[in-house]
């Protein structure tokens, strides 16, 4: 999976046009997702997850992508889950909701990734001792590769919110103690490619 592109440090305009693109391309597979996939995450927005030299830690692994300020869709994820105890229902409503107009424009996420863990998750405390992981997302024969350094979110922190009524709208069984981390990523050490066979 390394290669000599791993080698290259982008700096100004190309590292932040790197992000622009990822940006963008992720709120066009979630806009797909919500739309054609009914929700359901896709090979792109499930990155598998490697140590810096390169092991593989983790499988697929669903990453969230949040506002620049959170809260609304917070508020909105949290009165659905609250309002109704049908499942089915809450999936529905979440999926029109980011279906819509969400993901419309990309200039409005914040390039701070999460994901939520199970309590006690081993990973996550092999993340954090690591404190920096490449995840590797791939979809539509575009690949990026991030570097990313990696945080455990207390759970007064509005990401951490974000992530936690994000996934209770689309499964009611998260369990107590649930830990979420943040995947921030260095842009300057990060790499794209396209024109690939997808591997799913």
């Amino acid at each position: 999976m390394a290669s000599d592109s791993d080698k290259i440090i982008r700096i100004g305009e190309a590292a932040a046009q790197l992000r622009e693109e990822f940006l963008h391309w992720q709120c066009r597979l979630r806009q797909m997702a919500m739309r054609e996939g009914g929700g359901r995450p896709s090979p792109g927005m499930r990155p598998l997850i490697f140590t810096t030299d390169d092991q593989q830690i983790a499988g697929s692994t669903v990453v969230l992508l949040h506002k620049l300020d959170p809260e609304d869709s917070t508020a909105f994820f949290r009165h659905q889950v609250l309002k109704t105890q049908d499942p089915v229902e809450r999936w529905e409503k979440a999926t029109e909701h980011m279906a819509a107009g969400y993901f419309q424009r990309y200039r409005d996420f914040d390039d701070t990734l999460t994901a939520l863990f199970g309590p006690g998750s081993a990973l996550v405390d092999r993340m954090l001792g690591l404190d920096k992981v490449h995840l590797d997302f791939a979809e539509l024969n575009q690949r990026f590769r991030l570097l990313c350094h990696v945080r455990e979110l207390a759970e007064h922190d509005a990401l951490f919110q974000a992530t936690y009524w994000h996934n209770r709208m689309f499964n009611p069984n998260i369990p107590a103690g649930i830990r979420v981390v943040t995947f921030a990523p260095d842009w300057g050490r990060s790499t794209a490619e396209s024109g690939f066979a997808d591997e799913e």
